[in-house]
């Protein structure tokens, strides 16, 4: 699977499939943080992420480890 690591590319948290591993979020320490039940938000609230810079990387392989399947980076 390649991915886009153009600037600008959006990560999306898709909460119906998540179990809150938090896989993603010690991927994406800056990034997501956890809510109060272990699910992934970004930071700055929400379920999407516009990554930049060396996190378009560290989102390509949350999105592969994801165990849930619940990451997805458009």
């Amino acid at each position: 699977m390649t991915t886009d690591h153009r600037r600008g590319a959006v990560l999306h948290i898709d909460w119906t499939r998540c179990d809150g591993r938090g896989v993603c979020t010690e991927l994406l320490p800056d990034t997501l943080i956890r809510d109060e039940w272990g699910y992934p938000l970004a930071r700055h609230g929400g379920s999407t992420v516009v990554l930049e810079g060396s996190d378009a990387q560290r989102a390509a392989d949350a999105v592969r480890l994801c165990p849930r399947m619940a990451l997805r980076i458009r």
